[in-house]
């Protein structure tokens, strides 16, 4: 007689989810330090996947990816949407945030690609300059740096993915 599904044994390619839904919930302070720690302890050590459901039965599912903010679910964006969300990216190094703010008011409201983009764009303008002034203009260097960027950010745009600065503020969503 065949084992159930629950009785099948894990293996550590569905341990890793159960892992990182476990991260998940520690980062968003669902569990505490302790509670986080057994719990991986425990999905480290399941042997079954009955074991393993039972570790985040209790937890809120996963967002799908399809829900997450940096992953691009909407209609093929046209050549004109593909281009306003370069000239975003690329007017946010020229401009800072100046730029990005005029396309996602006028650009924004027609498509919903050029609105994430310029919102993109906008939000690490944003944090840069709130950098500078926090640093007393020392964090003015890291403008240097930003414009490499912002043409990569320009260059993902044209080929119709979504961008997602790293260690940016989202001010605008």
């Amino acid at each position: 007689m065949a084992p159930s599904a629950g009785e099948m044994r894990a293996s550590n390619a569905e341990r890793e989810p159960v892992i990182e839904h476990l991260k998940q919930a520690y980062a968003e302070g669902r569990l505490d330090h302790g509670e986080f720690d057994l719990r991986v302890h425990l999905a480290m050590t399941a042997k079954t996947r009955a074991e393993l459901a039972a570790i985040t039965r209790d937890l809120v599912p996963p967002v799908a990816p399809a829900h997450r903010p940096d992953v691009w679910t909407g209609p093929e964006p046209t050549g004109e949407d593909r281009m306003l969300a370069a000239a975003a990216h690329a007017a946010g190094g020229l401009t800072t945030f100046v730029g990005p703010l005029v396309l996602l008011l006028l650009s924004g409201k027609r498509s919903e690609y050029v609105r994430r983009h310029a919102a993109e764009a906008l939000n690490f303008q944003l944090t840069l300059l709130l950098l500078t002034i926090v640093t007393f203009g020392l964090g003015g260097i890291v403008y240097a740096v930003a414009w490499i960027v912002c043409v990569v950010a320009a260059v993902v745009a044209v080929s119709g993915k979504p961008f997602r600065y790293p260690w940016t503020l989202r001010i605008i969503r």
